[in-house]
């Protein structure tokens, strides 16, 4: 899948314009370090049916053209909702830092986790940051999502980054250990919805550094499709 990135310097007065090739999808599931907050989530997760993991953290795969950069989406009734994750990867050797969105069906998620990651398409933000540039105090990014709600702005997702494995962890236990291969992104885990997971037409997601005082953000709104049986 072909995407652009437009990559913010440090100083945020320069930016230039990455083109990637991501042939390889991977969402990293599980991914807190906190076993309780993990436990918490597991179970929000199996009060909508949804089976306990078979590990901790999992790799699901998901094609590669289930990424989009739109900020308009179409998905299959009215049971999907978003997650806010950083998204990173690999672009001529080295690292990057984005966001997108883990767009997932909770219907079919009760049925198969796999396939209800497969099943939604994977928002992901139009702008990134080198990892290098925010390696030395990752734990302090923030992660946040929005969700419109009868007319309003409601806050749906707020967490530090120290509440997830780090990229590296992740990316070690994917590859055996090795580095995240060129062209390969990845998502590195979420936090818990504020008041339960619940569907929203419209979904804003936000990586934001409070060291330097800077946002990546994205914001895509969902078309629900009638089913059909």
């Amino acid at each position: 899948m072909n995407i652009s990135f437009l990559i913010k310097q440090q100083d945020g007065t320069s930016s230039r314009k990455l083109d990637v090739n991501i042939h390889t999808l991977v969402i990293a599931g599980w991914a807190g370090r906190d076993i309780a907050a993990i436990e918490h989530h597991i179970e929000e997760l199996a009060a909508l049916g949804i089976p306990r993991p078979s590990a901790v953290p999992l790799y699901y795969r998901v094609s590669s053209n289930q990424l989009t950069q739109d900020s308009k989406v179409q998905v299959l009734g009215s049971a999907s909702s978003g997650e806010v994750e950083t998204f990173v990867f690999t672009a001529n050797a080295e690292l990057y830092v984005s966001i997108a969105s883990d767009h997932t069906d909770r219907k079919l998620e009760a049925h198969s986790v796999a396939f209800s990651k497969q099943a939604c398409i994977k928002p992901v933000a139009t702008e990134a940051w080198r990892l290098a540039d925010v390696a030395d105090y990752w734990d302090e990014l923030i992660i946040r999502s929005y969700i419109e709600e009868n007319g309003k702005t409601v806050l749906y997702q707020e967490g530090p980054l120290s509440t997830l494995r780090t990229p590296q962890d992740l990316i070690a236990g994917f590859t055996g250990g090795g580095v995240l291969p060129e062209g390969c992104g990845m998502t590195c885990g979420t936090v818990g919805a504020i008041g339960g997971i619940r569907a929203a037409t419209t979904f804003t997601m936000e990586l934001f550094d409070p060291y330097r005082k800077r946002t990546i953000s994205h914001t895509y709104s969902s078309e629900i499709l009638a089913e059909v049986a």
